[in-house]
């Protein structure tokens, strides 16, 4: 039976003892992996129809690495894709459109879901009215007894009380395709789940908070991750741009110190350039401005933390770099961003005649067009899928008289192709693109791709 069937079956059946739902983990690779599928399989309740584990370890790093290793999963059904190395964003795309379930769950490769968390997932889910479009479990971030927590460590704090983030984070599949899924234009794991979470409730439900729950554990870090951090602020340009001036209220979003940031670093500007010119007087107290400004901001971070040399150090020298790596992001983002459109996404479903990728010449079975295979591998890789049909049966979303062809044969030449199985009825909405026959072979993927963002 194919994932659809089952997933059909699923559906249509409530006493079923797997959840309608399909987790998806998007994974760098880090140990923490391991944990969270043994603590998956380890939980009560009815198990997911089938857990997907999206590989994002870039490219050139997965050649020489090792297989993911999923074996921590137990009986659970485990499929790894890929990702690409191109982000959470995209990933999670990946992930949910190879899914066939009803309902979608995200789980972060970090996290530890609480021993219940399959049967609070099943109460979560029967909760949701027809209304309701999603569901995000309770994010919980232990912190040390013994001490003040670290800057770092109440900065994964936050994460206790974020609204709609992916830690644990469940959506009606067809919300998913309705709003062509995450924005890809968020490249870190950075306001991408409020951007969604606010197009869905715009377009196709409400949100609620589920009962099941998860630890988030504090990662260790370097000592620049809070600079580097100051990229997340050119996404907060692409959400003001995407959805207006309020929109900080709307996701219930932290607003950050991005106007003491650029107090400081005019300051510090102005100070340079009062030197460079000969005011000392300016400059003097323009450079007092951006020390005392740095020292501020360096003591709000140090007070409720706690005061190690090693932290204050820390502290000391990444309030002088923040403000300009906040500024810097900023206007790179105003720039970047200067003519952003609303996401569209790409297809759940490409219709695709066969005359445009089969040879019409072939003697001995099917045979693809040189390139064919190329084409579609490139669709495959981004979770969409393929659907052959003949000229005649185009439009009307079947597979045609295919369903007569040895449908074997025409997966070893063109790859793995979807089967239509009638699940159209509004149980598993498919947001579908219809190749015209007479599309170039060689701008097949790249009329998809590129026409569909």
């Amino acid at each position: 039976m194919s994932v659809a069937d089952a997933a059909a079956d699923a559906t249509a059946d409530t006493t079923l003892s797997t959840l309608p739902t399909t987790v998806i983990v998007p994974t760098v690779g880090r140990p923490s992996l391991s944990q969270l599928l043994a603590a998956l399989a380890a939980a009560t309740g009815p198990p997911p129809f089938e857990v997907i584990v999206v590989d994002d370890r870039p490219a050139t790093d997965r050649a020489e690495a090792q297989p993911l290793e999923t074996s921590a999963a137990g009986y659970l059904p485990v499929q790894v894709v890929r990702g690409g190395g191109r982000g959470p964003a995209h990933a999670r795309n990946v992930g949910w459109r190879q899914a066939r379930t009803p309902w979608v769950s995200f789980l972060d490769d970090d996290v530890l879901p609480d021993a219940d968390w399959l049967d609070r997932l099943a109460d979560d889910l029967a909760a949701c009215d027809p209304d309701t479009a999603g569901t995000q479990g309770t994010v919980r971030v232990p912190l040390p007894d013994d001490r003040p927590p670290t800057d770092w460590e109440r900065v994964t704090a936050g994460l206790t009380g974020a609204s709609w983030i992916t830690a644990d984070m469940t959506y009606r599949r067809d919300a998913l395709v309705a709003t062509g899924g995450f924005d890809e234009r968020f490249p870190r794991a950075f306001r991408e789940d409020a951007d969604i979470a606010l197009r869905v409730q715009d377009t196709c439900g409400r949100l609620v908070h589920g009962r099941r729950g998860v630890r988030h554990p504090v990662r260790p870090v370097d000592d620049w991750v809070s600079v580097r951090a100051q990229a997340g602020n050119a996404d907060d340009v692409l959400m003001r741009r995407l959805h207006g001036r309020g929109w900080y209220a709307r996701a219930a979003a932290a607003r950050g110190r991005r106007p003491m940031h650029l107090a400081v670093t005019a300051a510090a500007v102005a100070a340079a350039v009062a030197t460079v010119s000969g005011r000392r007087l300016a400059a003097g107290l323009a450079a007092g401005a951006w020390l005392g400004g740095s020292g501020v901001f360096a003591w709000q971070r140090i007070a409720p933390g706690p005061r190690t040399a090693v932290e204050v150090r820390r502290m000391l020298v990444t309030s002088a770099a923040i403000p300009f790596a906040a500024v810097w992001h900023t206007v790179r983002g105003w720039w970047q961003h200067r003519g952003a459109m609303p996401w569209q996404g790409l297809p759940d479903l490409v219709v695709v005649s066969c005359d445009l990728v089969l040879d019409p010449d072939a003697d001995n079975g099917p045979a693809a067009r040189p390139g064919a295979r190329e084409q579609l591998d490139r669709l495959r890789a981004e979770g969409v899928r393929i659907r052959l049909v003949h000229p005649h049966a185009a439009g009307n979303g079947t597979r045609g008289d295919l369903a007569a062809e040895d449908d074997q044969a025409l997966e070893d030449v063109l790859g793995r192709l979807d089967r239509h199985h009638g699940m159209q009825s509004g149980s598993l909405a498919e947001r579908c693109l219809e190749l015209p026959a007479t599309t170039p072979l060689a701008d097949l993927a790249d009329t998809v791709l590129e026409g569909s963002r």
